[in-house]
């Protein structure tokens, strides 16, 4: 699985496993969307060690960017709405930066 696959699967886990404890504490839905908000949150965590790097902050920094970019997917397509301008750039600069963290040139 190549690291942006890997990147992306975290995100969708990490999300769903944080809006499962959003819904319970803010909607006021079931204790029970607990359950498999944990095993997402576990299933981020997992995942996070597939990525190819070989310090873990480096692979965690550039995750960020990709987890900002997912949030504003779920913004959209979960909650209905659509991310704005300032939302779009700033994600763009967040990948941008992510990118040069996780693919940049290192000196061995």
């Amino acid at each position: 699985m190549t690291s942006i696959a890997v990147y992306i699967a975290a995100a969708i886990a990490e999300i769903a496993g944080c809006f499962a404890f959003w819904a319970w504490l803010r909607m006021g839905k079931s204790a029970l969307w607990l359950l498999p908000g944990v095993a997402s949150l576990i299933a981020f965590a997992w995942l996070l060690t597939l990525i190819e790097a070989e310090f873990a902050g480096r692979a965690y920094a550039a995750y960020g960017g990709v987890y900002i970019t997912a949030s504003l997917v779920w913004l959209w397509l979960a909650e209905s709405q659509q991310p704005d301008r300032w939302d779009l750039i700033g994600a763009a600069i967040c990948l941008g930066g992510a990118a040069l963290i996780l693919f940049g040139p290192r000196g061995v």
